[in-house]
Order: C-alpha cells, then sequence, then structure tokens
C-alpha cells in the first residue's frame, strides 16, 4: 500500500480533517504504531521516520511530540542518472552533494551493436555509482542512519563499497526522480515527516 507523508507541524490538522470526513475516531498503539479507525469504517496505521518505535498512549498529539530527528542522520539517492546525497545534523543540511551522469539510454539495434550499446551502457552506470560512492564515503562519515531512495539496485551498487560498511539504512524508501537539488531537498522534508497508510471506507 501506498504511503504518504505528513510533516509534523500539519499532523494536528491532518487528524482534524480525517475526524471530520470520517466521524469518531479511536485510537491504538499497534506494533509500535498509531492506528486510528472511524466509525464510517476508513482507518490508518502512522508510523514515525528513522524505523522509531512508539509505545507511549493512543494519542495523535502525544504521539507526533515523539517524533524524534537523530543528532546526525544522512539521504543517500541513485539513480542511473545521477545521485544526491546529503548529510545532516538535526534539521540542518551539514554537507551535500548533487551529481549527474549520462548514461546511455536503451537501443534498438540488434546483434552485435546491441551488445556493444549494453557494454558501453554498464560501463557508463558503474562509472556513475563509483562517483557516487567516492562522495557518500566522504559526507557520510561514520556509523549513522541514513535514508534510501531512486533505483533499488543504483543505491545497493553504492553501498556495495567497503567504505560504505557503516552505513545504517532506515525507512522510509523514497522512489525519487532523478536527483536534482529539488529533489534532494523534499527527500529530506519526507524523512523526517510520519508516513501514513490510509484506507478509505
Amino acid at each position: 500500500m501506498p504511503s504518504i507523508a505528513v510533516p509534523r507541524a500539519r499532523w494536528a490538522r491532518w487528524i482534524e480533517n480525517f475526524e471530520a470526513r470520517h466521524g469518531v475516531t479511536s485510537y491504538a498503539v499497534v506494533g509500535g504504531a498509531l492506528a486510528g479507525r472511524a466509525e464510517d469504517g476508513s482507518d490508518f496505521v502512522a508510523r514515525l521516520p528513522f524505523d522509531a518505535t512508539y509505545a507511549g498512549p493512543a494519542e495523535p498529539l502525544v504521539f507526533a511530540d515523539a517524533v524524534s530527528i537523530p543528532r546526525r542522520w544522512g539521504v543517500l539517492l541513485v539513480r542511473k542518472g545521477g545521485f544526491a546525497i546529503a548529510r545532516l545534523a538535526g534539521e540542518r543540511v551539514e554537507e551535500s552533494k548533487v551529481g549527474q551522469r549520462h548514461v546511455q539510454g536503451r537501443t534498438k539495434a540488434g546483434g552485435q551493436s546491441q551488445q556493444r550499446f549494453s557494454r558501453r551502457r554498464d560501463n557508463q552506470a558503474r562509472q556513475a555509482y563509483e562517483a557516487a560512492a567516492d562522495h557518500a564515503a566522504r559526507i557520510l562519515t561514520g556509523a549513522m542512519p541514513v535514508v534510501t531512495g531512486g533505483d533499488h539496485a543504483a543505491v545497493e551498487a553504492v553501498l556495495g563499497d567497503r567504505r560504505l560498511a557503516g552505513v545504517s539504512v532506515v525507512e522510509p524508501w523514497l522512489p525519487v526522480p532523478d536527483p536534482r537539488r529539488a529533489t534532494l531537498d523534499a527527500a529530506i522534508a519526507e524523512a523526517v515527516a510520519i508516513r501514513l497508510e490510509v484506507t478509505n471506507a
């Protein structure tokens, strides 16, 4: 089920809107998350960022107070067309790098031409991942939680670099387009937001 991100500052309004649309809502803490079920049968499950578990009372506003941003954490976004990396102190970006690399698109040619294009494309992708790993090793120094996104295979290729062995990947996974500066800024905001799975009756 696709999830939505709700910034902590908008959480109280989101709860008000949910109750206004769906009626009286009961709340419970289930598996480290806050679950809400409205009288019309609609429900949601809300999770804290950074894989944190919630063990407080079943009250939405108290739940929002449990949002905690690590003292040091990072973001790593990688696709074949580029990468975006940031190290943060709380909500402040300490260092970041955004880069684009040309990776040739697929070709409809057949035979040896197709094989040649495929090898060239693979080489370009490998060089792009190596460049991303170089910057990630410099920016994501030390053990810290890192939120990742982009293309799964691309991220795995970068994290396969032994210099990034101390990186601890945490939720949420961010399915972003080719990373640009605006993509990175949006990803940072999404990483610290409350995650919701909503089912409307």
